[in-house]
C-alpha cells in the first residue's frame, strides 16, 4: 500500500501538510493542496479511516436521524447532507426513528453511545429534553433541521409564513373560495408542520376579511394519492366549489391537479392550485409552489455540523437558530380569477 510518506515526497511537501490537505483540518495553501491531491491521485493513495480516527480522535462519520426514508422531502434533505459531507471526506450513518418508543430509546441509549459518529443531524425530529440531555452527555455537536429544538443549533423554516405566502398569492389573484388540503392527525407529529401551515392559511384569509369554511378543508397524508382523494372530496361536494386549492405539500398539490383534470376542470382556467416544497416534479407539472429548497437545507446542515466540529475546543457550543430561505415560484397552475 502507498504510504503518506510517498505522497509527501511526490508532492514535495511534509507529511504534516499531506495530512492537513487530505483531512481538511488545518490551513494549507491552495497550491500545496493541489500538489497533494495530484500526488495522492497518481499514486492511488486513500486515507485510512482507522488510522485517521486514531490520530484525530474522530470517526469522520456523521449520524443522521430521520423519521422517514421513503418520503421525497426527507430523502432530498438527506441527499443534500450526504453530498456535502462526501465532498469533505465524511461518511454518514442513518438512524431511522420510527414511532416505536423502544426503538427510539435504543438509538439514544445504545447506538449513539458506541462512539461511531462525530456529530448528529436530526431531520424534522423533535427531540425531547431527555434525548437532548443524552446527546449533551456524549459531547457531540448536534444540528436540528425543522426546530425549534431548545438547547440545540436549529435550522428552521417559518411554516406559518410559508403558508401565508402561498395563500396570499391566491388572494392576490382574486380568489376567495380557497380550499385547503392539510394533514390527518396521525401525520401532524413532532413540530406540527401541517398545523402551522393551516394556521398560516387561516391567518391570510382572516387578514383579507374572509371567514374560514370548514367545508373547504380536507385532510390527507402528504402523498400524491392522498391529495388526489382529498381533491375529489372537495370538488365533488354539492354546492359551490372552490376556485383555488392550497395544498400543504407539492405531492398533495400534484394529486389535486390529477383529480381536477379527471373531473373535467381546467387548470388554471377553472381551478388554481398551489403547493409547498419545491418538488422535483413541480417543473414537469408546471406547479406553482413555495420552494423551501430541501437539497439546500441538507447542505446547510452539513456545513453547520462541520463548522461546529472545526470549532473543536475553542469554547462551548453556541446554540443558534437559523432561518432557512423559501421563495414563491409562480408557474402555470395559478391564474387570476375571471371577473
Amino acid at each position: 500500500m502507498v504510504s503518506i510518506d510517498e505522497v509527501a515526497r511526490a508532492a514535495g511537501v511534509s507529511t504534516a501538510t499531506v495530512s492537513r490537505a487530505l483531512s481538511g483540518r488545518g490551513h494549507v495553501s491552495a497550491a500545496a493542496k493541489a500538489k497533494v491531491d495530484t500526488a495522492a491521485k497518481s499514486l492511488g493513495y486513500v486515507v485510512s479511516a482507522s488510522a485517521s480516527s486514531l490520530a484525530s480522535g474522530r470517526t469522520r462519520n456523521i449520524g443522521v436521524l430521520v423519521p422517514f426514508l421513503d418520503r421525497w422531502f426527507f430523502s432530498t434533505v438527506l441527499s443534500g447532507i450526504a453530498s456535502a459531507l462526501m465532498r469533505r471526506g465524511y461518511d454518514i450513518t442513518l438512524y431511522s426513528l420510527s414511532a416505536d418508543r423502544g426503538e427510539r430509546r435504543d438509538v439514544f441509549d445504545t447506538f449513539l453511545r458506541r462512539q461511531r459518529v462525530d456529530g448528529v443531524i436530526a431531520i424534522s425530529i423533535e427531540l425531547g429534553e431527555e434525548e437532548t440531555s443524552q446527546l449533551g452527555e456524549l459531547d457531540l455537536p448536534v444540528i436540528a433541521i425543522g426546530g425549534p429544538n431548545p438547547g440545540l443549533t436549529t435550522l428552521t423554516v417559518d411554516d406559518v409564513a410559508v403558508a401565508r405566502l402561498a395563500t396570499g398569492h391566491l388572494l392576490a389573484l382574486g380568489h376567495r373560495e380557497i380550499a385547503h388540503i392539510g394533514a390527518s392527525p396521525e401525520f401532524d407529529v413532532d413540530f406540527h408542520i401541517p398545523t402551522q401551515r393551516r394556521q398560516g392559511f387561516e391567518q391570510a384569509l382572516a387578514d383579507a376579511g374572509i371567514p374560514v369554511k370548514p367545508s373547504l378543508y380536507e385532510p390527507a397524508d402528504f402523498t400524491i394519492e392522498g391529495g388526489f382523494r382529498a381533491a375529489k372530496q372537495l370538488l365533488g361536494k354539492p354546492g359551490g366549489r372552490p376556485t383555488a386549492i392550497f395544498a400543504a405539500s407539492d405531492e398533495m398539490a400534484i394529486g389535486a391537479l390529477l383529480a381536477s383534470r379527471e373531473l373535467g376542470y381546467r387548470v388554471p382556467e377553472d381551478l388554481s392550485v398551489v403547493g409547498i416544497d419545491g418538488h422535483e416534479l413541480g417543473e414537469f407539472f408546471r406547479l406553482t409552489t413555495v420552494d423551501q429548497f430541501p437539497l439546500g437545507q441538507g447542505e446547510r446542515a452539513a456545513d453547520a455540523i462541520l463548522a461546529e466540529l472545526e470549532r473543536g475546543d475553542a469554547g462551548s457550543p453556541v446554540h443558534q437558530r437559523g432561518e432557512l430561505p423559501y421563495e414563491l415560484i409562480v408557474r402555470g397552475t395559478t391564474a387570476r380569477l375571471p371577473s
